[in-house]
C-alpha cells in the first residue's frame, strides 16, 4: 500500500482528482484499514464453526427422525427478509405515486421559501438518498432574469450550491462578460440532487423532480430564462438534439400560467471539455444579454 508521505504534492493531487472525477467524495475511515489482513481473519474464524457443522451433518443415507425438522447451519442466525429490510432506510421507489406527491408538494408552497422546505423534507426520489445536499435556487428572485442548468456535479453536492469548482468559476466569467453577477439572477437546476457518478437521470426521477422546477419559474416569474447544457435544453424543449441543435434559438417554455421565452446554450463543463466552442457559447451570451437589454432587465 502506498502511504500519501511517499507522493509528491503534484502526485497527491493527481491522485484525488482521479478520486473525485471516479465520484469518491470523501473517506469513510479516518484511518487507512488492510482489507486483506481483515480478509484473512475472517476466513481463519470461519474454520472451526465449518468444520463443526461438517460433524454435525448427517451421513449420507441418514434420515431426520419423523416429526423433526432438518436445521441448515447457520440458518438460525440469519436474519429473516423482514428484519433485513427494517434494518436499515431504504430509498424511495419512484412510481405514480411519488409523482402525485411531488405535484401535490410543489403546488401547495405558496413561496420559494416554502418550495425550498418542502423539497429538503421530500423523500419521494431515489436521488436524494445518495446525494449530501439538496440544490435550491439562489440570488435575486425579482430580477427577472432565470438560469437553469441540468443536474448538480460532484463539486456542486459538496458546496451546496449550483455550479461550484472550475466550472461555476468560468460560470462567473461567462455572466460578467454580458454585465451580471450571480447575486443579481436566479440560478438553479432542473435535478434538485446529484444522480450517482453523474449518471443521466432516469424517465421516472425527472417525472418525480419536474413539478419542482417547475413551480421554482412559476413562483419566481422571470422574464427571460437561460438553459444550460444538453440534459435541460431537452428537459425543457422536449426535443432529443443535442445541445448544439437546440442552442441559439428562442423558444417559449411554459410553467403554470407562465410562458417565458428561453434560449439554450452550451454548460460550463461543456466548454472546459471543448473550449472551441465557446465562440458559440458567446454567441448565445450575445443574444441573451439583448433579450434583457429590450425587456429593460439590463442596461444598456
Amino acid at each position: 500500500m502506498i502511504s500519501a508521505n511517499d507522493l509528491s504534492p503534484a502526485e497527491l493531487a493527481a491522485l484525488l482528482h482521479f478520486h473525485a472525477d471516479a465520484g469518491v467524495e470523501w473517506l469513510l475511515e479516518e484511518e487507512a484499514i488492510d482489507r486483506f489482513a481483515e480478509f484473512e481473519a475472517m476466513k481463519a474464524a470461519r474454520r472451526p464453526a465449518a468444520a463443526q457443522a461438517q460433524q454435525q451433518r448427517p451421513a449420507a443415507g441418514e434420515r431426520s427422525a419423523p416429526g423433526q425438522a432438518q436445521v441448515r447451519p447457520n440458518a438460525a442466525a440469519r436474519p429473516a427478509p423482514a428484519e433485513r429490510a427494517a434494518s436499515g432506510p431504504q430509498p424511495a421507489i419512484p412510481d405514480g405515486e411519488a409523482v402525485q406527491q411531488a405535484r401535490f408538494v410543489a403546488e401547495t408552497a405558496r413561496s420559494l421559501v416554502d418550495l425550498k422546505t418542502a423539497i429538503e423534507a421530500f423523500n419521494g426520489c431515489n436521488l436524494k438518498h445518495s446525494a449530501r445536499s439538496t440544490i435550491f435556487a439562489s440570488g435575486d428572485a425579482e430580477s427577472g432574469i432565470m438560469v437553469i442548468g441540468s443536474a448538480p456535479s460532484a463539486e456542486d453536492d459538496r458546496e451546496g450550491m449550483p455550479f461550484s469548482g472550475k466550472s461555476g468559476q468560468l460560470f462567473d466569467k461567462m455572466l460578467a462578460a454580458i454585465g451580471l453577477t450571480r447575486s443579481a439572477i436566479l440560478l438553479t437546476q432542473v435535478i434538485p440532487w446529484r444522480p450517482p457518478g453523474n449518471r443521466a437521470p432516469s424517465a421516472a426521477e425527472m417525472d418525480i423532480c419536474r413539478p419542482f422546477i417547475e413551480r421554482q419559474i412559476a413562483l419566481a416569474e422571470p422574464k427571460a430564462i437561460l438553459l444550460l447544457g444538453n440534459f435541460s435544453a431537452r428537459f425543457f424543449f422536449g426535443e432529443n438534439d443535442t445541445i448544439h441543435g437546440l442552442r441559439g434559438r428562442w423558444k417559449e417554455i411554459a410553467a403554470a400560467d407562465c410562458v417565458i421565452p428561453a434560449i439554450a446554450s452550451l454548460h460550463p463543463q461543456d466548454l472546459l471539455t471543448a473550449p472551441v466552442n465557446k465562440r458559440l457559447a458567446w454567441n448565445d451570451l450575445l443574444a441573451f444579454q439583448a433579450k434583457l437589454k429590450s425587456l429593460s432587465l439590463l442596461r444598456n
